[in-house]
């Protein structure tokens, strides 16, 4: 068992250091994009499913709550995944693939930033929301795996976290999120 630990451990921080090589102009790049959203009176946008859906909410509390600092004013950071009423409704009234997109509708203006979090790349409901965000004028970024599916090119940048193992993607992914908050919230207090 011990072995198997380690080991995990060891694929975790071999992944991480593949996405200092690979990773970092783009992830420089969406912090760019958010805190020039947030400076015009933008807001951020975060959709995923499953743990990505979970990884949303985490990250968008990051900005609301403060990371290093509660008496900061919230950064305002929205997460699609969270209104169950709203997404239940919705996907038994009429489909699941436009959960995020109908909310992007709603909620997102002209210079706010859609993040939409897929490890596979091919979720229909994120890529119907990159759709609506670019109709609307949204800038947009994707969190995706090695290969970025079928969202590859669909986003103003993608994070492509160098690995096919979900596990591992989403590991990237919360990192990445992390380290992008902390960069808007550093800017945000300057």
């Amino acid at each position: 068992m011990k072995e198997k630990i380690i080991q995990q451990i060891l694929d975790s921080a071999s992944m991480k250091e593949s996405m200092v090589d690979t990773c970092i102009s783009h992830i420089e790049f969406a912090a760019i994009l958010m805190i020039e959203s947030i400076q015009n009176g933008g807001k951020i946008l975060w959709c995923g499913n499953g743990g990505s859906a979970g990884d949303a909410q985490h990250l968008a509390t990051e900005l609301m709550g403060g990371m290093t600092s509660h008496e900061r004013k919230p950064i305002p950071s929205i997460a699609l995944t969270t209104d169950s009423s709203f997404i239940t409704a919705w996907s038994n009234d009429t489909d699941f693939e436009s959960i995020f997109s109908r909310q992007v509708q709603g909620l997102g203006k002209e210079g706010d930033v859609l993040v939409g979090i897929s490890t596979s790349g091919n979720s229909e409901n994120i890529i119907a929301a990159l759709k609506q965000a670019k109709f609307k004028g949204l800038k947009t970024v994707v969190f995706t795996g090695k290969f970025g599916g079928m969202m590859k090119g669909m986003a103003d940048v993608t994070i492509n976290v160098p690995s096919e193992d979900t596990q591992r993607i989403q590991e990237g992914h919360i990192m990445t999120g992390q380290i992008i908050c902390g960069l808007i919230e550093d800017d945000f207090l300057s």
